[in-house]
């Protein structure tokens, strides 16, 4: 039997991070990053535990020795954060994620991405994962950046790197709060995201892609089919069936406005 791939996870310690940890422990060897001691204790139960920052490339680089595939979900996550803010975090260490994963001999990083790395399209334009980006905050730009730098260690440096362009991770839970009917377009379940990271995980094939991380929503900003294609995601929840303002439209069927409604053909008198 093969042994099981060690994982380091960046931000660990966070909501995304420690849901994945928690449901992944026991598929994975885990490596947890935290950058702040007091985490130590909430995931020690679940695998290593180390403590550094983002900043430090030698810690990193210790902390990338041995590991299959870095998951690096660390950043300031404010959409209204400043550039002053933002470019330790989520430039600096991004790079040094990348430099780090690839001086350790990693296979594969797995980087967290955002739906702010498009968000600058319009609201009712679907967005696909071969279309340009189109950051609409300072976030966002950063997240492009992170792509990019992504695609030229995979390419230039030889590191495989799956982006995942993360929209609104929730739980059912909140899913189900009538308030929250906004996010009904980017939603993301908890069980959902944690599957795709699986995947990206997994997957011994590609060497490089960008994949869309929402649920398979009645009505999605982004669109999923490559994620479905290429790694297998198959998304369990929809926002429509749990929350009580769209229940009405869940078990509704969508019309394809082609002959596959049911229409007779204006071609059949001629055959």
């Amino acid at each position: 039997m093969p042994s099981r791939k060690l994982v380091l996870v960046t931000g660990a310690a966070g909501r995304i991070g420690s849901y994945f940890c928690r449901h992944t422990h026991d598929t994975y060897r885990l490596r947890m990053l935290v950058h702040r001691e007091e985490s130590r204790d909430q995931l020690a139960s679940l695998g290593e535990v180390v403590v550094a920052g983002l900043e430090d490339l030698d810690a990193l680089k210790r902390a990338c020795e041995g590991v299959d595939t870095v998951l690096h979900l660390a950043a300031n996550a404010s959409a209204s954060a400043t550039w002053r803010e933002l470019l330790s975090p989520n430039i600096v260490g991004t790079y040094n994620i990348y430099v780090a994963a690839k001086s350790a001999g990693c296979r594969r990083v797995v980087f967290a991405s955002s739906i702010h790395a498009v968000s600058g399209y319009p609201a009712e334009r679907q967005v696909h994962e071969d279309d340009l980006p189109n950051p609409g905050d300072l976030y966002g730009v950063t997240k492009v950046f992170g792509e990019a730098m992504g695609r030229y260690m995979a390419e230039q440096e030889g590191l495989s790197v799956i982006a995942i362009r993360i929209g609104g991770f929730a739980s059912v839970e909140v899913a189900r709060d009538p308030d929250r009917i906004a996010a009904m377009d980017a939603f993301v379940s908890d069980r959902d995201l944690a599957q795709l990271f699986r995947r990206a995980i997994d997957d011994e094939e590609l060497r490089f892609g960008i994949f869309h991380g929402v649920s398979d929503n009645k009505y999605k900003r982004l669109d999923i089919t490559l994620g479905r294609e290429l790694l297998g995601y198959s998304p369990q929840d929809d926002f429509a069936e749990y929350n009580p303002s769209l229940q009405a439209l869940a078990g509704m069927r969508r019309r394809a406005h082609s002959l596959s409604d049911g229409q007779s053909s204006g071609l059949r008198d001629d055959l």
